[in-house]
């Protein structure tokens, strides 16, 4: 058993805020397992490492023989989380619902320990709630009081869209630490407003208020915005191994130390060593981050696969060879030429034939392994050909 400090210690690891913590200590003096919920919605099919930095805290809350809920919110998924959006979220159907539900309970059990997490669905009270339990639940909000959330505000002010039923959304959430009877809930910073709604209805049923404790949002591969899949800058652990360790080689220098800190086992000490090391020029700041990479694909996959995917990115990036495994590309051909920029957009290489002109003026495109200068080439509808694109970009296309 570890002492309150050392607890403590853990705890506050990446943190930004908790709210509060005098609550906390006084909660960890009891000796008992604290309740911690961690609410995640089913809104896309798959986690990315963004979703890792509240996974990992739980984790470190298992490890300190707390107990955890992993709450997915198959119900408010259904009105979607409107914090940090600037326009109302698509209503998804009860299938996609499902479906991702499926994919994050597989995915989850990468990071938490099986045996010692509670896994509970919202729907199985907020459905029993009924019109006339959420008409209850809105009175205990104001328009007002909704619209101090800064998210809010600004749609209002900038007169974008705001739909009724998103104001529902944190009053759900804190109904769930009620139901639930939370001792501690994470969140993102963007979630501070919900969680502390938790904290105003469990004092409202004679609950002791849980202890909010909010985590950074993990920037994307960009390195500016948050990680999401949205954005294109986000790095999902069920990707291929190499696609993994291949998008953590491309973030920058400064940018892996934050990814050391939020999602590395490694404790901080070590961190701060390894920092040392890279700053005073013992070790080069590449076969650190290649530590990083190895390490998450470590968790997810396995030590072999890590390895593997280590030795495939110094072939490809060190002389030039193509990956193992090409994803092939069908091409339908309707003449007997068709275009590079049309193939390459087409086939997902490229955003754009804009984007694709602008690579192969920059002496970043390759067919068949031959880098191509000229925009305007044709390319023969018949047979196959690599199409390279960068260092990490390969597919093999295939004319029908």
């Amino acid at each position: 058993m570890k002492s309150i400090s050392e607890q403590l210690s853990l705890i506050r690891r990446g943190a930004v805020e908790l709210i509060s913590e005098e609550e906390l200590i006084n909660k960890l003096k009891k000796g008992k397992p604290l309740r911690i919920k961690a609410g995640f919605d089913p809104t896309a099919p798959d986690l990315h490492l963004g979703h890792i930095v509240l996974l990992n805290k739980l984790r470190q809350f298992q490890e300190l023989g707390d107990h955890v809920i992993f709450l997915v919110g198959d119900f408010t998924a259904r009105i979607g989380d409107p914090s940090g959006r600037l326009s109302t979220r698509p209503l998804l159907s009860d299938a996609e619902i499902k479906k991702n539900v499926k994919t994050y309970e597989e995915q989850v059990f990468k990071i938490l320990d099986r045996k010692k997490t509670e896994v509970r669905f919202n729907s199985e009270w907020l459905e029993k709630l009924g019109a006339d339990g959420i008409v209850k639940m809105a009175g205990r909000y104001t328009v007002a009081r909704m619209l101090e959330r800064d998210d809010f505000a600004k749609r209002y002010k900038n007169e974008e869209p705001l739909s009724l039923h998103e104001f529902l959304y944190p009053l759900l959430q804190g109904w769930d630490s009620v139901v639930l009877k939370a001792d501690v809930e994470l969140g993102g910073t963007d979630q501070k407003f919900n969680l502390l709604v938790g904290r105003q209805f469990q004092r409202e049923e004679g609950q002791a208020p849980q202890v909010v404790m909010t985590m950074p949002l993990l920037e994307g591969t960009d390195g500016v915005r948050k990680m999401s899949k949205s954005y294109g800058n986000y790095i999902g652990i069920d990707e291929p191994p190499k696609d993994i360790f291949g998008k953590i080689m491309s973030i920058s220098d400064n940018l892996m130390w934050r990814y050391y800190e939020l999602l590395s086992a490694k404790d901080l000490p070590e961190i701060a060593a390894l920092k040392k090391s890279v700053e005073e020029g013992s070790r080069h700041p590449k076969t650190v981050k290649m530590d990083l990479a190895r390490e998450m694909v470590s968790r997810f996959y396995s030590t072999k696969e890590a390895l593997k995917a280590a030795a495939e990115f110094e072939a490809v990036f060190k002389s030039g060879a193509l990956p193992e495994e090409i994803e092939e590309c069908r091409f339908p051909a309707s003449s007997k030429q068709v275009g590079l920029l049309t193939v390459m957009t087409q086939a997902g290489l490229t955003k754009s034939n804009g984007e694709a002109r602008r690579l192969i003026e920059q002496g970043g495109v390759s067919v068949d392994q031959r880098k191509i200068s000229d925009p305007q080439m044709q390319l023969p509808a018949e047979g196959e050909c690599l199409i390279q694109v960068g260092k990490r970009k390969v597919k093999k296309i295939r004319f029908l």
